[in-house]
């Protein structure tokens, strides 16, 4: 599975214990919805947060918005019933929270396959220390993982961190997790920002993940989007000089070349495929937003 195909510039969490929110998130110009059964959920909504996700999605209307679902724990009491409920429902992938090891991937994954969900592709959390120290046999487990999900809040607690405009805390953290994800092809997100009337910081996040090769931002407010779509959206100028670039080589590679300078920058073979990856990126967004024209 290719982690590019699919553009994750926004992923919105939208509580399963609301039903406006799980009503309005089919007109937001998300490229995901990440429909949560999670810790964020109260324990007297769980079983009921539950039936409303399981609801809406049998109902349909996400368009070509992508739907995930988080679930719980598996080691919580409403795991197991979270996993046998969503499994064949039409979502898009499941969200497997606190992951930390290869064992907890494959773990998770024979309980979706046993729910009935053995089609169904994984994304996986990773939220503290020994998952991020463990991310490169994360990535590896298993070829169902589509995408990675940073949760730098919980992460920035538990290395008992202070949240900075610069991120500081968290670079190489977020390094680890990419090169990991970029080893194995696999879709990797950065975290949140709690503080979501701070569009400063919020904007700054984004653009810094982009430069460090995220592929889109998790979010919790849909203020946030807007943001995110355009920090993770290759620019008009990027890509005429990617379409640029592969003219420029191919016709240097057909007289006997094998590199070619573009714009007083050397491009090389390594340079074609970023173009194409960023073409393709650009096309598949511009698919997406059709709907929402």
């Amino acid at each position: 599975m290719e982690y590019c195909l699919r553009p994750r510039r926004s992923m919105l969490y939208v509580p399963g214990c609301n039903t406006h929110y799980l009503e309005r998130a089919r007109t937001l110009a998300a490229d995901s919805v990440i429909l949560d059964l999670g810790d964020p959920i109260l324990i007297d909504a769980k079983i009921q947060s539950r039936e409303n996700v399981v609801a809406a999605v049998k109902k349909g209307g996400y368009g070509k918005r992508e739907v995930v679902i988080r679930v719980n724990d598996l080691d919580s009491i409403w795991g197991a019933d979270d996993i046998k409920a969503v499994a064949n429902i039409g979502a898009d992938a499941i969200l497997f929270p606190n992951i930390e090891s290869r064992e907890d991937v494959l773990r998770a994954q024979q309980a979706l396959d046993e729910a009935g969900g053995c089609h169904m592709p994984i994304m996986v959390m990773i939220e503290s220390p020994i998952a991020v120290l463990n991310a490169k046999e994360i990535a590896s487990a298993s070829d169902r993982i589509i995408c990675i999900v940073m949760a730098t809040s919980d992460l920035i607690s538990q290395l008992h961190a202070h949240v900075t405009h610069e991120r500081s805390a968290i670079l190489t953290s977020l390094s680890l997790v990419i090169l990991a994800a970029r080893a194995y092809g696999r879709c990797v997100i950065d975290g949140i920002t709690s503080d979501f009337k701070n569009m400063h910081s919020f904007e700054y996040a984004c653009r810094l993940g982009r430069d460090m090769g995220l592929d889109g931002k998790s979010l919790v407010h849909p203020a946030q989007i807007a943001y995110c779509n355009d920090a993770y959206t290759p620019k008009a100028t990027e890509i005429s000089h990617a379409r640029e670039i592969i003219k420029a080589l191919k016709e240097a590679n057909a007289s006997g070349q094998g590199t070619v300078v573009v714009n007083d920058k050397l491009v090389e073979h390594h340079h074609i495929k970023a173009a194409q990856r960023l073409i393709q990126l650009h096309e598949s967004i511009a698919e997406l937003e059709e709907e929402f024209i």
